[in-house]
């Protein structure tokens, strides 16, 4: 069962899969940044983390079989878009965690005093 055949076109068919991929990475991700976001806020941790694993799961899963489920190679090509914003994803999260490191400026007081003079 598949929502649209591109079996007539094969670039539609590529980008098609690739850009549902790259959207259910989106919704994916997405969620489960907005969990871990609200984590250090909430009072029930482990129900917050479990039901939306469980969502993020199900919503991808349905929609993997829905949208991309009628060839092995749509699925595959859906997977690789998923993939591929994962990567974007986690460089991004990189990125903002560890910013180009600039050496500080430091006064004169800072230089005598890490040099050990006194």
């Amino acid at each position: 069962m598949m929502l649209i055949d591109f079996s007539d076109n094969l670039w539609s068919g590529i980008a098609y899969a690739i850009f549902v991929g790259v959207l259910l990475g989106v919704f994916y991700f997405a969620g489960l940044w907005w969990t871990v976001r609200r984590l250090g806020s909430s009072h029930y941790i482990a129900p917050l983390f479990l039901f939306s694993m469980l969502f993020r799961i199900s919503v991808v899963m349905v929609s993997f079989y829905v949208f991309l489920g009628n060839d092995w190679r749509t699925l595959l090509l859906g997977l690789l878009g998923f993939f591929v914003l994962r990567l974007f994803a986690t460089g991004l999260i990189r990125l903002k965690d560890n910013p180009v490191v600039i050496a500080p400026v430091l006064s004169i007081k800072d230089q005598h005093s890490s040099s050990g003079e006194r």
